[in-house]
């Protein structure tokens, strides 16, 4: 059993990001998972853990915390009646299938690949946050038939392969296709239950890498699931009354050249 001095430096640094990822998520809006993954990958490895691995547990540790939050953050915007439940309903199954092929596809890959991954889809995320405009529009109506087919899976294996929910890749969508924006919030956290949990399912199923960090239950930490929901449900309000405080718009901004910067880090790590 690992003893004080090694779980307590692992302890501190998961609390810090998961207090870090609640504030930012209340602040700006932004998925819990676009933070996470990158300051698990940079916790796990400082502290020597990982190995081959290591962008797996983070995806997979990542996409377990995103169940919690999204089925919360569902439940209280349903309260309100934001939730489009018609479109949660019809593009659920292809979501869903999207997910579990990506699945699949992580537990393929090395971690150098998974990283690469990660730096380009953050790369275009942070581009879209920092650049885009509200006004932009591909169309009046969310997409369905074969648009819908195409577009459905294509959201869960991305988010997948990043290991986050429906915020980064559903709202855009969503906001493209005219769905105003405190709807297109509310529904992509519907998003993220269908992503994360048929996911979550196959990775805890995996065989447990040797240089995994302890208590690690196939490829999900458990200590850093439980420290990092825990911190995130304390500090999320705070982030939440800070955007009432002040206007969002530049920090989002800032936050988008921050991510910037992460993802050509992470793709530095892959390429080099």
């Amino acid at each position: 059993m690992p003893d004080l001095i090694t779980l307590l430096p692992m302890a501190l640094l998961l609390a810090v990001i998961g207090a870090v990822a609640g504030v930012l998520a209340g602040l700006l809006g932004v998925g819990g998972g676009i933070v996470l993954v990158p300051a698990l990958f940079y916790a796990f490895s400082g502290l020597g853990y990982g190995g081959d691995q290591l962008m797996q547990m983070c995806l997979a540790t990542s996409l377990a915390t995103i169940i919690v939050t999204s089925v919360r953050s569902v439940h209280s915007h349903n309260k309100k009646g934001a939730v489009d439940w018609e479109i949660l309903r019809s593009w659920a199954p292809g979501i869903a299938v999207g997910a579990v092929i990506g699945m699949f596809t992580v537990t393929g890959l090395r971690s150098g690949a998974l990283q690469a991954i990660f730096g380009i889809l953050a790369l275009i995320v942070g581009l879209y946050m920092g650049a885009g405009r509200a006004e932009w529009r591909l169309g009046q109506a969310m997409p369905t038939g074969i648009k819908r087919a195409i577009l459905s899976p294509a959201m869960g294996f991305l988010s997948v392969l990043m290991g986050i929910g429906g915020g980064s890749f559903g709202v855009p969508l969503m906001s493209l296709f005219n769905t105003p924006i405190h709807r297109a919030v509310a529904t992509a956290a519907g998003f993220g239950v269908l992503i994360a949990v048929p996911a979550v399912i196959g990775f805890v199923l995996v065989e447990t890498p040797a240089a995994a960090p302890p208590y690690t239950l196939g490829l999900v930490s458990l200590p850093a699931f439980a420290l990092i929901i825990a911190m995130t449900l304390i500090t999320a309000p705070y982030g939440v009354r800070l955007a009432h405080a002040m206007d969002p718009k530049p920090l989002k901004r800032v936050f988008a050249v921050f991510l910037i910067l992460v993802a050509l880090n992470m793709l530095r790590k892959a390429l080099f």
